[in-house]
């Protein structure tokens, strides 16, 4: 395969790449497309996301940025199915809020919260590939919106309550199939695929074709990206497989009856070697509950019945 113009994943790159200043372009054009404001990174964060474990390696990952207005950004990429995802993007943001205020602080220097989604499976129901969600107060009986009071510079402005609660962007990676002709279309194309136009002019986008080409990168930093991306691929293999096998258990339940304990034992084997499979390819206990269901607790005795 020619590999000339083959660009790094993005989730290789947010973990390893974007989080250096001279990289801060990419990560800025993204955003500008997303919020359709100039965005200025002006540093990265400390987050959980920038932590490394082995059960971490590819389900996830996240960078914590702040602008030049002082607003926090979250870029995060979840590649696996995660159950309870909303909640968690809800605690995200929550904890970014109250990591960056002091205590004894006034409630001015809260911080504007964008959380950035790019999410690699079936998030909900919808007929669109980008979700957009910010608060806004609607009267119940008149439908105009609030705006309060706000003191800035010795002046009195008024300020919508979406200029200071948390914004929420959300994009369904797998749901793109369009063919790529407005910015944002393009950013899912390469998100998605992995391609970048040769002339584009996409905020971002312009900067990974430099920066994000596979042949810059060192033979070493080459060996533990093809690493990473077998990583995946292996992933996909055993949840794939997981959900025939399952599929296969119930239909041969549904023929096997009277056959109870044989069933029973037939199944836990069964699970147990999915879960194996899936501990085996790197994944962690609660992934991989919340993939098949099972308690944390049921996963444990599993593995430990190995």
């Amino acid at each position: 395969m020619e590999v000339s113009n083959k660009y790094i994943r993005f989730d290789w790159a947010v973990k390893r790449m974007l989080r250096d200043k001279a990289n801060f372009a990419v990560l800025e054009g993204l955003i500008t497309v997303m919020t359709g404001e100039q965005v200025k990174i002006v540093e990265i964060l400390e987050s959980e996301g920038n932590q490394e474990s082995a059960a971490d390696k590819f389900n996830r990952v996240d960078i914590k940025a702040k602008n030049d207005k002082g607003d926090i950004i979250i870029v995060e990429v979840q590649l696996t199915r995660q159950l309870y995802y909303l909640q968690r993007m809800l605690y995200g943001v929550s904890k970014a809020i109250t990591e960056h205020i002091e205590i004894g602080n006034k409630y001015d220097k809260v911080k504007k919260v964008y959380s950035i989604n790019i999410v690699y499976f079936d998030l909900g129901k919808g007929n669109d590939y980008l979700y957009h969600g910010r608060t806004v107060f609607t009267g119940v009986h008149t439908g105009d919106t609030l705006e309060v009071n706000s003191k800035e510079a010795n002046e009195i402005k008024m300020k919508a309550p979406a200029d200071v609660f948390p914004e929420y962007y959300i994009i369904r990676v797998n749901e793109f199939n369009d063919v790529a002709t407005t910015p944002i279309e393009e950013w899912l194309d390469y998100l998605k695929n992995n391609r970048i136009k040769d002339n584009t002019s996409t905020p971002g986008l312009r900067e990974a074709k430099e920066r994000l080409l596979y042949m810059t990168m060192t033979d070493k930093e080459r060996r533990a990206y093809d690493a990473h991306v077998d990583d995946i691929m292996v992933q996909n293999d055993v949840l794939d497989t997981a959900k025939m096998e399952g599929r296969a258990e119930g239909r041969a339940e549904g023929r096997a009856e009277g056959r109870a304990e044989g069933r029973a034992e037939g199944r836990a084997e069964g699970m147990r070697e999915i879960i194996l499979n899936m501990k085996s390819s790197g994944m962690s206990v609660e992934s991989i509950s919340d993939i098949t269901k099972l308690s944390i607790e049921k996963i444990e005795q599993l593995l430990g019945d190995s």
